[in-house]
């Protein structure tokens, strides 16, 4: 079953290290998605959260170790 796991991040340099890490650490094939997430009311970049998608076409990704390794660039897996 094909899924699609979101990983929020604080900043942009923290998402890309995850993105370019997550091939080697969990065998992603497929490049993740950065998209820049804007808080409610605010306009300044600094103020934004980043994204990083991640499509898991196998569902073979675990939630718990994807959530575990966002946590050490002070992000989380958003909840489905």
């Amino acid at each position: 079953m094909s899924e699609r796991h979101v990983l929020v991040l604080p900043d942009r340099d923290a998402a890309e290290e995850v993105a370019e890490e997550l091939a080697g650490r969990f065998g992603v094939a497929e490049e993740p998605q950065l998209v820049r997430d804007a808080l409610a009311g605010e306009d300044d970049a600094e103020d934004a959260q980043w994204l990083v998608v991640v499509e898991d076409p196998d569902g073979r990704l675990d939630p718990a170790a994807l959530d575990a390794f966002a946590a050490e660039y002070e992000g989380w897996l958003e909840a489905p």
